[in-house]
């Protein structure tokens, strides 16, 4: 019987854990792929590192290598993301459902996916004669459109929140805030509606949304 395997200590089980991690980011990160070489130079660490932290990660799904050897995401982690939506949309719920029925407007959480704004969770209020119809699932670039500029407003610092009219569709309004300190989440929270909205006073309550939806994801 072979002897068992010595324990590794904690601190390199951690470290190789944080180079996985911040690994996967990278890739993430880079539109066309990472090659090896590039991965080790951004990590700060040697090929052969590298090649060592491939290899769990492909095992499980999480990394692939393309044709010409460069690292790309794998089926992997769209798994763990589709397991992952539901959660966050069920998080933001609360704060949605509040934020549309005080607006009296279409109320939405917007990730990024694939470098564009997804609806992950919308909710429309009960009380209004005519709302907008905002389909979850729906897909914009992130320079169009209240939610994705907020989202890039983030990246920045900026808190918000940001106006729109008429970007995505016509005669529709918008106003979104970033959804800031939530670890790994690019995301913001906003209404649109079919009238002009009250910047100052939709804007305070789009921006308590995203405190709320903050908290409750963190």
């Amino acid at each position: 019987m072979d002897p068992p395997s010595p324990a590794v200590p904690g601190g390199e089980t951690s470290q190789t854990l944080d180079r996985g991690l911040r690994l996967l980011h990278l890739v993430a990160d880079a539109p066309g792929g990472l090659t090896v070489t590039e991965a080790a130079t951004r990590l700060g660490i040697g090929r052969a590192a590298v090649y060592r932290l491939i290899g769990p990660l492909a095992g499980h799904g999480m990394l692939r290598r393309d044709a010409a050897g460069r690292l790309r995401l794998g089926a992997g982690v769209l798994h763990l993301a589709r397991r992952a939506q539901p959660l966050l949309a069920e998080g933001a719920l609360p704060a949605l459902r509040r934020l549309a029925e005080q607006a009296g407007a279409t109320a939405h959480l917007t990730v990024v996916e694939g470098g564009e704004g997804v609806a992950l969770a919308v909710v429309e209020p009960s009380w209004t004669s005519f709302h907008v119809a905002y389909r979850t699932g729906a897909r914009h670039p992130l320079e169009r459109g209240a939610a994705g500029q907020a989202i890039l407003a983030g990246r920045t610092g900026a808190v918000g929140p940001v106006s729109t009219a008429g970007e995505l569709q016509p005669g529709a309004y918008g106003v979104a805030a970033p959804v800031l300190g939530v670890p790994g989440l690019e995301a913001s929270v906003g209404v649109v509606a079919l009238a002009p909205l009250d910047a100052e006073a939709v804007g305070a309550q789009v921006l308590a949304a995203a405190t709320a939806i903050a908290t409750a994801l963190s």
